[in-house]
């Protein structure tokens, strides 16, 4: 028996059958928190983060566009909720964001010290670099997302890995 297609869940879904939502859900949970995670630097807000996206994305499935793909859909909330959040706590505390993240994660697969690398990028950065690497999103797909010019992206993308290399270089020669 094969996985029944994300469209198939998100129709499903929309007639209120939670079972294709929870299966939704398993398929995504993991890319978008590690996507909050990425772009905030932070566990418990990582966690606010992914559970808000899937609440609202799961509020606004009547409007989505079943011709086009779910994941990046629910990852272009994941990042617009990422950025909310800490923009608004921007504002609220008037001061910049811990330059450290809550220690990351094990994951087999992943390294550390990369995680603390990416979470140092300015935002701006930071998201493109995980919505890119981290999610698997094209140039394309992040500039719809984020609602800005492809070459924006590209531009951002090219500093984040020079910004990345150099950290790294720097890191081996100490």
């Amino acid at each position: 028996m094969r996985e029944p297609s994300d469209r198939d869940l998100v129709r499903r879904a929309r007639r209120g059958d939670r079972d294709a939502a929870a299966a939704l859900f398993r398929r995504y949970w993991r890319d978008a928190w590690r996507a909050a995670f990425a772009v905030t630097g932070r566990r418990s807000l990582a966690d606010d983060v992914a559970a808000d996206a899937f609440e609202r994305a799961f509020a606004a499935l009547g409007r989505f566009d079943e011709r086009r793909p779910f994941g990046p859909w629910l990852h272009r909330i994941v990042a617009n909720r990422a950025l909310d959040l800490l923009r608004a706590e921007r504002r609220l505390s008037d001061e910049e964001l811990p330059d450290m993240p809550d220690p990351a994660p094990v994951h087999a697969s992943g390294d550390r010290g990369l995680l603390t690398t990416v979470a140092e990028l300015s935002l701006e950065r930071r998201v493109v670099v995980v919505l890119r690497y981290g999610v698997g999103m094209t140039p394309a797909q992040i500039a719809d997302a984020l609602d800005l010019p492809v070459g924006t992206v590209n531009s951002r993308l090219a500093r984040s890995l020079e910004q990345l290399r150099e950290s790294v270089e720097v890191e081996h020669v100490e």
